[in-house]
């Protein structure tokens, strides 16, 4: 269905009714998967080969977090299969697949306008398949298990028609059906299985399942990844290909004026010059040559208006708070709390975040016959298919998306560009394309985690009790660019309309405390430069203010800053409890002055973590992060391994966003290049971890972004003890 801006504003008014009516409208959708020689599908989710192997089709991209190990374990276990036998695949693009939980959570409430119960329609209408926000085991969990439990029932069915006996009678284990001292394999029933209707209710969950869920089994991804036969967008080598390296103006209203062919043309293999009014592209044999080429033609551009850099940014969010901002969150009269009372206040601010990953922007297209074909790791397939239809000016039927793994991506891949990109030379080259960024390319045309700047401030009763709170955090509206990328034209301009401020900007501000008068307000920051989803979103700086800034309190009031804490989170019983356990864990002293201890804690997305880190400053002033304690509470595992990975991850991750892979700008273009100025920690610089993860039968909450935000406040509240000031800037830097 084609939705134009006017359409939406003509038809729905102010828009919500027609993009709620269009996200209610019912629709049935079939499943897409294309089976090999000997296959047998089920469903939309999973195949059976004649050899016994159980192919289970992820709809999520693979960039490190183990989706391709997590949802076929789920599938697994209601099947009954044998580990060891599965084997995963891309899913095809298909509104089946839709991540409704992503437009909930991933933009953190920038849909807002749109009813709760219009989001699984618009997900499925605009084939959200989108990867990010820590959704893919809670949004796909149920659907993971009806597929196997349905295959299972059907199973047993072929099998006990073979073996004329009842169906409740027979159960499964490890990839057979079994009924008493008789068993047959899945391999054996799966074409008459297939055939057959599944009883209703389903039998999910019930005894004989195979009970992998819980097991920490081995990644599917990972012998493909240690023996190179991983294919990466970079890796695509299909007959006739040349390989292209581009150079893209600086940000804002650019365009390029002049290149210089002869130059590029003296380099040996270099094929054709491809220039665009907003980048020029170096098409070769190699993409070393492209790259060379691209420096020999030196190329030009202009930039109309006004240049962003650091000093404009500054001004932009400094400003932002003379506007009036949305409120996001409020509870109490805050300004009774308030009213002539002596505040306690703290300004913080927050640098660009580069995503850093170590893929750089990547890939490979072939147009043939008015078809076109990509290979690359996006996490908005839809969206991909859309930006690069759209670039070779065919249908969106006509683009076939291959999805690859991803070489970490932490959000970059949502952004359809380099589709775009690859489309357009694929067509006017006539021949397969591999378009791989450049490392400072990369960089300098992110999509940066947005700067922020906070004013917070507080009152304190005469305990050191917090009366009352307010969060003021200047950010550019992420969310609404981010939507904009992902999903179809109109929607959400549909449901923004009118509106001001933005949730995304500001989301994890609100503290996880019992605070009786509060408020939480976005104010808009119009800085020149596009900003993205980084892995942690907003909560990568918001928990950064309001953890540092309950470290403070703390101080203020002479309390010690952990039993502080859990003397304000009420009958939250899960954080209370992580921070009790990486406080012994860790040997929680009190944080006083000379121990280089600070703690963190944070809520996220239905999971708990608390930090504890011991950093200090090193004779070169350069800072030093010792050791990292981390409690955590995420519900139940699918597979406690992956658990266990992510959260390490994060801290690490965490550990990199406190101390640098930021950038600031000159003349529109990032000053950082590449690896070199971002700080990225090395193998000594790694600290002690120690991670402890709760047993729980909790739902599963959300844990690939859930390690990165505390770890930064938990550092820097860890210098202040160290060192007797308190650094209230990302990156940490001493002195400032």
């Amino acid at each position: 269905m084609a939705i134009s801006r006017r359409g939406v504003l003509v038809g729905g008014g102010v828009g919500v009714g027609l993009v709620v009516a269009w996200g209610l409208w019912p629709r049935d959708y079939a499943a897409n998967l294309s089976a090999s020689p000997g296959e047998t599908i089920f469903g939309a989710w999973l195949k059976i080969g004649t050899d016994g192997h159980v192919t289970v089709a992820v709809p999520q991209l693979e960039h490190g977090q183990g989706v391709y190990t997590a949802l076929p374990q789920i599938v697994a276990d209601e099947l009954g299969a044998d580990w060891r036998t599965v084997a995963v695949e891309p899913a095809p693009i298909n509104p089946l697949y839709a991540n409704s939980l992503a437009l909930a959570e991933l933009f953190e409430g920038t849909l807002a306008r749109v009813p709760d119960d219009a989001l699984a329609g618009l997900a499925a209408r605009s084939a959200a398949m989108l990867t990010g926000g820590a959704t893919s085991v809670r949004n796909f969990e149920e659907a993971c298990r009806i597929a196997g439990a349905t295959a299972r029932a059907l199973l047993c069915q072929a099998a006990a028609a073979r073996l004329d006996v009842a169906p409740a009678d027979c159960r499964v284990a490890a990839g057979f059906v079994v009924h008493g001292e008789r068993r047959v394999r899945f391999a054996e029933l799966a074409a008459d299985a297939a055939g057959l209707s599944p009883p209703d209710p389903l039998p999910i969950g019930t005894q004989g399942a195979g009970h992998l869920a819980g097991e920490s089994l081995p990644r599917l991804d990972i012998p493909a990844k240690v023996d190179g036969s991983a294919n990466f967008a970079g890796d695509i080598r299909l007959p006739d290909m040349v390989h292209a390296a581009i150079r893209q103006g600086p940000i804002g209203d650019t365009r390029l004026v002049s290149v210089d062919r002869a130059a590029a043309d003296r380099i040996r293999g270099v094929l054709q010059i491809v220039e665009n009014s907003r980048w020029v592209a170096a098409v070769a044999t190699t993409w070393w040559a492209a790259a060379k080429a691209l420096d020999a033609m030196k190329p030009r551009f202009e930039t109309r208006g006004g240049v962003v850099d650091s000093a404009s940014i500054d001004r932009a969010l400094t400003g932002a708070f003379d506007t009036s901002g949305l409120r996001v969150a409020s509870t109490g009269d805050l300004a009774a709390a308030f009213k002539g009372a002596t505040l306690v206040t703290a300004e913080y601010a927050a640098a660009a975040g580069v995503h850093a990953a170590i893929e750089t922007m990547s890939a490979t297209a072939a147009y043939r016959d008015g078809r076109l074909e990509l290979w690359l790791p996006t996490a908005a397939p839809q969206a991909a298919r859309v930006a690069a239809a759209r670039a070779a000016g065919i249908g969106e039927n006509a683009v076939v998306v291959h999805r690859t793994m991803a070489g970490g991506g932490f959000g970059a891949t949502l952004d359809p560009l380099i589709a775009e990109q690859a489309a357009s030379l694929a067509v006017k080259l006539r021949r397969p394309v591999s378009l791989v960024w450049s490392r400072g390319e990369d960089v300098l045309h992110d999509r940066y985690r947005p700067p922020a700047r906070a004013r917070m401030a507080a009152r304190l009763a005469a305990n050191g009790a917090i009366l009352g709170w307010s969060a003021k955090i200047a950010a550019p509206e992420t969310g609404k660019q981010i939507a904009r990328r992902v999903l179809p034209q109109g929607v959400v301009e549909a449901v923004t309309i009118g509106a001001r401020g933005d949730r995304y900007a500001v989301a994890g501000a609100v503290p996880p405390y019992r605070i009786p008068a509060l408020a939480v307000d976005h104010h808009p920051a119009e800085i020149g430069v596009p900003t993205g989803h980084l892995r942690g979103g907003a909560h990568g700086y918001t928990c950064f203010f309001t953890e540092s800034f309950i470290d403070e309190l703390a101080h203020v009031a002479g309390n010690e800053p952990l039993s502080y804490r859990i003397g304000m989170l009420g009958g939250d019983a899960r954080l209370a409890r992580c921070l009790s356990t990486v406080a012994a864990l860790g040997g929680w002293d009190g944080g006083v002055p000379g121990s280089g201890q600070g703690i963190a804690c944070h809520a996220f997305r239905g999971s708990y973590i608390a930090v504890l880190a011991e950093a200090h400053v090193g004779d070169d002033q350069r800072i030093v992060v010792d050791r990292i304690v981390a409690a955590v509470d995420c519900g139940r595992s699918i597979n406690p391994d992956l658990v266990r990975q992510q959260i390490e991850g994060g801290l690490i991750f965490g550990m990199a966003q406190a101390l640098g892979v930021s950038t600031g700008f000159i003349r529109g273009l990032a000053d950082m290049r590449g690896f070199g100025g971002l700080a990225l920690p090395r193998l000594v610089d790694t600290p002690d971890i120690i991670v402890d993860i709760a047993r729980s039968d909790e739902a599963p909450g959300g844990v690939g972004d859930l390690a990165v935000p505390p770890v930064a406040p938990a550092i820097a509240n860890a210098l202040q003890s160290a060192t007797g000031y308190r650094i209230r800037a990302l990156p940490l830097r001493p002195g400032k």
